[in-house]
């Protein structure tokens, strides 16, 4: 009789030891994964939109740089403390900028991690559908979200790589706070929930306004779908997707015409319009909310779940996003007031779930306590991953860590550019220079630090976003269109009126500039003085 007295008390405290060691559990998968996803996706601090926004954070840190064509290392700041607070951290710390951007870079792949972690924790109750979410989230971090021309964690540190993890955050509140159970510990509970929701929510809005407007959408459609009465949750849901049909159809009327020449960068921008996507970019917007479907819509325990809840969430945002942009954000609109907001942006989000759901699936039914299962499954995935991250930079070192020297060709150029002309120098590059062989992305403000003409590809979206920036964009794009092939005599009369004093060149590029830097790629050339 005692014995079987004791058999529940015994399981009660298996439990609260389990429930206990938890916490130490996730911190250390997450710091495992963390390196492990630093390993297989590589990192590029000076590629793409990581090139902008450090920029950016030059310019605030030494006034000097970027005395010229400025608008486009600034403008696109202006909504965001992004630079400001990432310059101050470089004060405070007297750390090297590029070795605090590394442990930003890699803080924030943690902490996204760790906040898939934390989601994973409030959807699943068996350990392994908690360590396959977090595991295939980990596994697919750089993974592209369809056509919308973003990932769910970028390759290098930007404005998004803070937002993401604490939008994360602002969910894990939200189901704080809806799945309290405990009345003695509610209201400090409900305290830590609510601090949880909205300081996550006011650190992404510091950050990076436009992702945390659509992550604040999601948590109201998530706290609407966590009530326990059924009418609420159709009503509410109802409600919502309403009201962000109606914000677009009212920004859309009441938006002035478009003119030709900001139209014209528009439309350079194919991933803002549906119409111009491949199928396969249109079926990466239909196949996570199928695959949600799966998840939330099904009639079983699980659909009563957090999970049940945040997939639910995803196929309810997710759908009302690509109405909006079906109706709104057309090549043929007059207006592209609702294409610049991206809406399908939200399709991050529906991603994350996407894969939370999917990773937990596979660790509960299918890898459950085998070793080999779990290392040949998540060796699988992360060595697709590997090769597709090869095949985007292939000509760049794998980890590009601060102290070892770039053995990219273009950013080698660039990094004598940084060394050896004078910071009021104007640079000319082909308008699509960041496409050339062996290339790889590589901003040439960043690493250069130097004043450069608008480019096509990242100045254009710059321009595309702040329709103040057309005119200097069509300006600097026209001017270097054809660079590469031009003849000097050609280069001299589009650069010279510009202020243009150096270009940047392939190596096959035919000059009889004077090249101060040439290698196997690419050539520094000095525009001839004026003759009197």
């Amino acid at each position: 009789m005692a014995s079987t007295l004791a058999l529940p008390t015994l399981e009660k405290a298996s439990q609260e030891k389990r429930r206990l060691s938890e916490p130490s559990f996730g911190i250390a998968l997450v710091t495992v994964l963390t390196t492990l996803a630093l390993a297989v996706h590589g990192y590029h601090p000076y590629a793409e939109d990581g090139g902008l926004y450090m920029a950016g954070v030059k310019r605030l840190l030494n006034p000097s740089l970027y005395p010229q064509w400025s608008a486009f290392v600034t403008e696109h700041l202006r909504f965001s403390l992004f630079a400001p607070l990432v310059a101050a951290l470089v004060r405070i710390s007297h750390l090297p900028l590029m070795t605090v951007w590394l442990i930003l870079y890699i803080a924030t792949f943690w902490l996204t991690l760790y906040a898939g972690w934390l989601l994973a924790l409030r959807c699943y109750s068996r350990r392994a559908s908690r360590c396959g979410a977090v595991a295939l989230l980990a596994a697919g971090l750089t993974i592209p979200i369809a056509g919308t021309s973003l990932m769910l964690m970028d390759p290098y540190f930007s404005a998004r790589s803070i937002s993401t993890p604490f939008a994360l955050l602002t969910l894990v509140g939200i189901l704080d706070l809806f799945q309290l159970r405990s009345p003695p510990e509610s209201s400090r509970s409900r305290t830590k929930a609510i601090a949880l929701c909205f300081g996550s929510l006011l650190i992404a809005m510091l950050v990076h306004p436009l992702m945390a407007s659509y992550a604040f959408g999601f948590a109201l459609l998530l706290a609407i779908l966590l009530s326990n009465s059924r009418q609420l949750r159709i009503a509410g849901s109802a409600v919502m997707a309403a009201l962000a049909i109606c914000l677009a159809a009212l920004l859309y009327l009441a938006a002035p015409p478009e003119n030709n020449a900001y139209m014209h960068v528009a439309l350079t921008r194919s991933y803002w319009f549906i119409s111009q996507w491949q199928w396969y970019e249109q079926f990466g917007l239909a196949a996570p909310l199928a695959i949600l479907a799966l998840f939330g819509l099904q009639r079983r325990r699980i659909s009563r779940l957090a999970a049940g809840s945040l997939a639910r969430t995803g196929i309810v945002a997710g759908t009302v996003s690509l109405v909006v942009a079906i109706l709104f954000a057309r090549t043929n609109a007059p207006s592209y007031v609702v294409a610049r907001l991206q809406p399908l942006r939200i399709f991050q989000f529906v991603y994350i779930f996407m894969i939370l759901a999917l990773g937990a699936a596979l660790g509960e039914k299918l890898l459950h306590r085998k070793a080999w299962r779990w290392v040949a499954t998540f060796a699988l995935v992360a060595s697709i991953m590997l090769y597709a991250e090869r095949q985007t930079y292939p000509h760049s070192s794998h980890l590009e860590l601060p102290w070892y020297e770039a053995t990219n060709r273009w950013q080698r150029a660039f990094g004598w550019i940084s060394a050896n002309t004078p910071v009021d120098a104007l640079f000319a590059l082909d308008a699509n220079y960041v496409t050339e062989p062996g290339e790889d992305a590589q901003t040439f403000r960043a690493i250069s630090e130097r004043s450069a003409l608008a480019d096509y590809s990242k100045d254009g979206g710059e321009a595309s976003i702040t329709p103040a920036l057309t005119a200097a964009w069509t300006i600097g794009q026209a001017a270097q269109t054809g660079l590469n092939t031009a003849s000097d005599a050609a280069r001299l009369a589009m650069l010279r009126p510009l202020g243009v004093s150096w270009v940047v060149l392939p190596k096959i590029a035919i000059t009889d500039f004077h090249c101060a830097y040439a290698d196997d790629s690419v050539k520094v050339c000095r525009l001839p003085l004026r003759t009197p």
